[in-house]
């Protein structure tokens, strides 16, 4: 069974991450800062269908400097890990002039700071066991822009970047790294968005519909499978053809 770290994955789109995963034969590996019912449940379902393919592991992100221990201690507990998807983030919306300096470093810390980190010492022990697969979690507010999201639009640009890099830095040792571009996706994060802001974003979109995360989970299990094997250093853009 080959194990795959999902970051916030206790609910949204990181549970539905995580639930695509145990489905499809990996281990998932759901790292958040605390367990809720709904990650109970899910694990509880997961433990019935598919034994020991669905695991929490409790830790907080914004620990930059407890990265490297935790990494070490998920390698002894599960062996090498095949596959990292770094979801975890958080978002404030608001126009930046009125934005707290303390939010905008809050969401770089969270969004691009831990999980370039993260990758750092994870991608080692990838190189070292011979290769190993990473999916980036960004947003088409990276290259779309969307008002009120300034700042959150700079943590995925900046995540895109780094994808696209490190797939160069770590092709040679078999590592894929990717990206993964989620439209406005209908999850708690989005339950903030007036009925009218909803109807406008369908409206802009090709299939005038929100995304929904299983929809995204689809491709990060495809960037992760064999099927995606010479896929690297792109961006798959999940979004209903809101940027078509």
């Amino acid at each position: 069974m080959r194990n795959v770290i999902v970051t916030g994955g206790s609910r949204g789109l990181g549970l539905a991450i995580a639930r695509k995963l145990t489905g499809a034969g990996y281990r998932a590996i759901v790292i958040a800062r605390k367990q809720n019912s709904e990650l109970t449940a899910a694990m509880q379902k997961a433990e019935l269908a598919n034994p020991g393919s669905f695991h929490f592991v409790p830790f907080d992100l914004a620990e930059i400097e407890n990265i490297p221990n935790f990494v070490k201690m998920l390698r002894q507990d599960f062996g090498p890990i095949y596959g990292l998807v770094n979801n975890a983030g958080i978002s404030f919306d608001g126009v930046l002039a009125l934005m707290p300096t303390s939010q905008i470093e809050q969401m770089l810390r969270v969004n691009t700071f831990s999980p370039i980190v993260l990758t750092k010492y994870v991608v080692r022990s990838m190189m070292a066991d011979g290769g190993g697969r990473i999916v980036n979690l960004a947003s088409i507010t990276a290259f779309t822009g969307y008002s009120g999201l300034s700042a959150y639009s700079a943590t995925k640009a900046a995540i895109i970047g780094f994808s696209r890099s490190l797939a160069r830095e770590v092709g040679r040792t078999g590592v894929n790294v990717n990206a993964v571009a989620p439209g406005f996706v209908d999850t708690d994060m989005t339950h903030g968005l007036t009925n009218e802001q909803r109807r406008k974003i369908e409206r802009r979109s090709a299939l005038r519909r929100l995304v929904e995360a299983d929809d995204v989970a689809n491709a990060v299990e495809f960037l992760l499978g064999d099927n995606a094997k010479n896929i690297t250093g792109t961006v798959l853009t999940v979004d209903a053809g809101n940027t078509a």
